[in-house]
C-alpha cells in the first residue's frame, strides 16, 4: 500500500474491516470515512505538536536582504527559529565573506542600535554587512548595521506542516513511522464510534510510538572525553595516568 493520504486511510478501513476507498472516490468520501481521513491528519497533528524540533520539519532558508531595510518577517509557515544558526552568505560578486550573526536581544537592540530605524543619517551612511540578529516579538528579526547591499542571510528554522488534502499527498513523518500515524488516527475512529476502551488502547500505542520516535530522532547523548594522559611507571607493564592541570 502506497505511503500516501489514502494508503493511510485505508489502513484504518482494513482494521475496522471496512470497505477501502479509491482514488476515485476518495474526494467525496463522507460519514465514517470523512472521520477516518480526518483522524489521519488529527494524529499527525498531534505528532507535530509533541515535538517543536522533528528533523523531518527542519527548513535551510535563504532571504535575499534589501538595501536600507532592517527587519524581516519570519515564513509563514513557520513554528520556531534556531537564532543561532543565522549566517551572511559569502556572494563574491557583492565581496562579501560569510559571517556567523551573533544574538542581540531585543531589549540591547532598543537600547544601542533602535536608532538605525529612524536616524536618516545613521541610515544611509551607517549601511553595511550586517554583524548582528535580533529576534522581535512582531515575529521578525532584525539585521544590524542596516544592509547596504542584496546579500543573502541564511538561517534554519523549523516548520508547520499542512494537512493531508488530495488522495496522493504524503506526510513529512517518515515512512518508517506509518503505524505510529495509524496508531493514532485509530484512537480518533474508535472515539468516533463511542468504543471508549478499544480508544484508550489506541492512545497508550500511540503515546508509546511518540517516546520511540523521540529516542530516535531527538535524544542525544553527548559522551565525556578523557583529557588524562596515559604514562608508563615502568616496572611490570604497569600503566598510570597523570591528570593535566585545571
Amino acid at each position: 500500500m502506497a505511503y500516501d493520504f489514502l494508503g493511510l486511510v485505508n489502513d484504518i478501513n482494513r482494521r475496522l474491516n471496512e470497505v477501502e476507498l479509491t482514488s476515485a472516490n476518495f474526494a467525496t468520501a463522507a460519514g465514517f470515512y470523512g472521520q477516518a481521513k480526518d483522524a489521519v491528519n488529527a494524529s499527525i497533528r498531534y505528532m507535530n505538536q509533541s515535538e517543536y524540533e522533528w528533523p523531518f520539519n527542519h527548513v535551510e532558508q535563504e532571504d535575499t536582504l534589501s538595501v536600507g531595510v532592517t527587519r524581516y518577517p519570519f515564513p509563514v509557515d513557520c513554528k520556531v527559529i534556531d537564532f543561532d544558526t543565522f549566517r551572511i552568505k559569502e556572494n563574491t560578486t557583492l565581496g562579501n565573506n560569510t559571517v556567523k550573526l551573533p544574538i542581540v536581544s531585543y531589549e540591547e537592540y532598543l537600547d544601542k542600535y533602535v536608532d538605525q530605524e529612524y536616524n536618516s543619517t545613521i541610515t544611509s551612511q551607517g549601511q553595511g554587512v550586517p554583524q548582528r540578529v535580533s529576534q522581535a516579538p512582531s515575529l521578525e528579526y532584525i539585521m544590524t548595521p542596516v544592509p547596504d547591499k542584496a546579500y543573502t542571510v541564511v538561517y534554519e528554522y523549523y516548520r508547520i506542516p499542512v494537512d493531508l488534502v488530495l488522495y496522493d499527498d504524503v506526510p513529512v513523518i517518515p515512512e518508517r513511522f506509518r503505524h505510529i500515524i495509524v496508531d493514532g488516527a485509530m484512537h480518533y475512529a474508535y472515539l468516533f464510534r463511542g468504543n471508549t476502551q478499544d480508544a484508550l488502547v489506541a492512545k497508550e500505542k500511540f503515546e508509546e510510538g511518540i517516546k520511540h520516535m523521540k529516542s530516535m530522532l531527538i535524544n542525544r547523548y553527548n559522551y565525556v572525553r578523557s583529557y588524562l594522559i596515559q604514562q608508563n611507571t615502568g616496572g611490570g607493564g604497569r600503566i598510570g595516568y597523570a591528570r593535566l592541570p585545571l
